[in-house]
């Protein structure tokens, strides 16, 4: 049971991660649109196509943290206690990036929209850095139980990599995704906008993983040779060749696959770590055996989960579903052409 609840870990963290992290990947883009002129399109896309899954991608993460406290509460003692600092990070930057996202749209004043803006868009990159300073911690072997809160636990070559991997992956499926919207909202224009992006997001993918192969080497070796070999390398091929896949369609302007490639990618990326880790929850001093909980914990944790699976799984299928269907929220014209809202230039 407890190997079972690992891979349910392991597995939601993929779904967390496909769903753009903290923000559905938008943010990055958001901050980066310009000044409120020149992004005044791109962050309209963004609020319309954010708003009706911008917290439910959120589910996943709440599920990630019950799922260690109670399954795997030595492991979760032991994460918290010596990355206290970062995750307090990600915690406030997602508190600032809900609030800053919700405020800001209802908000008509130019200079509150643009502190609401920047406290989204900032929060949004924040998040995600953090978090993923978090896992390469860990990967690297830098977490023990007992071990106490220090820099050294996520200021290292292979916290920060891990970290701005996280960043460009979000942003690679955020351009992606809303590369896709674009066309089901008629902002034609905004197509190429974002299909640029997500091709750069995904050269700066290749180029930090390029940068991680020598550092991983030496700082994370037995995730490395988890990573290359046997069923890791597997799985990191198929997500290079899924990656490929997403830049192939973009490059040839063909969208209907490139939300489920790029998709397939980071999720097959994210369950190569876990197969690299394995039987490790804490390279490589807490096996999945040593850090489970008891017997009985680990069963209704096995039934709590067989439940959510039924209960909230068709739910969240069915509103991605709808999202991407275009049922759940429309564009006006107005909305299209950005139009300007009374007292924008105060």
């Amino acid at each position: 049971m407890a190997e079972f609840i690992a891979w349910v870990l392991v597995v939601v963290i993929a779904a967390y991660a496909c769903g753009g992290g903290t923000d559905y990947g938008a943010g990055f883009w958001d901050l980066l649109a310009g000044g409120a002129e020149r992004g005044k399109r791109p962050r309209w896309l963004i609020d319309h196509a954010m708003a009706p899954v911008w917290e439910a991608n959120n589910v996943w993460l709440i599920f990630v943290f019950v799922i260690m406290w109670t399954g795997f509460p030595t492991m979760f003692q032991a994460v918290f206690e010596a990355m206290w600092l970062p995750l307090a990070l990600a915690a406030v930057g997602l508190v600032l990036r809900g609030a800053g996202f919700a405020l800001r749209k209802p908000t008509r004043r130019l200079a509150r929209r643009r502190i609401y803006g920047a406290a989204f868009a900032v929060s949004s990159l924040v998040t995600p850095f953090f978090l993923g300073a978090v896992l390469g911690g860990i990967a690297a072997g830098r977490v023990e139980v007992g071990t106490t809160a220090s820099a050294d636990a996520w200021a290292n070559p292979t916290s920060a990599l891990t970290g701005l991997l996280a960043v460009a992956a979000t942003a690679f499926l955020g351009a992606v995704y809303l590369c896709s919207d674009a066309r089901r909202f008629d902002a034609d224009d905004l197509v190429d906008y974002f299909r640029l992006r997500a091709l750069l997001a995904f050269a700066a993918v290749v180029v930090l993983a390029l940068i991680a192969l020598p550092v991983t080497h030496d700082d994370a070796r037995y995730v490395w040779d988890g990573l290359t070999g046997g069923l890791g390398l597997l799985l990191v091929v198929l997500a290079g060749v899924f990656g490929l896949a997403t830049v192939f369609f973009l490059l040839r302007r063909s969208y209907r696959w490139t939300r489920y490639t790029s998709a397939a990618s980071v999720a097959l990326t994210v369950l190569a770590w876990g197969f690299a880790q394995r039987p490790y929850l804490l390279p490589t001093s807490l096996t999945v055996t040593d850090a489970a909980g008891a017997s009985a914990t680990l069963q209704w944790l096995v039934i709590v989960t067989a439940i959510a699976v039924v209960l909230v799984g068709p739910a969240l299928v069915l509103l991605y579903r709808l999202d991407t269907l275009g049922e759940l929220e429309s564009l006006t014209d107005a909305d299209t052409r950005a139009a300007r809202a009374p007292g924008d230039d105060l």
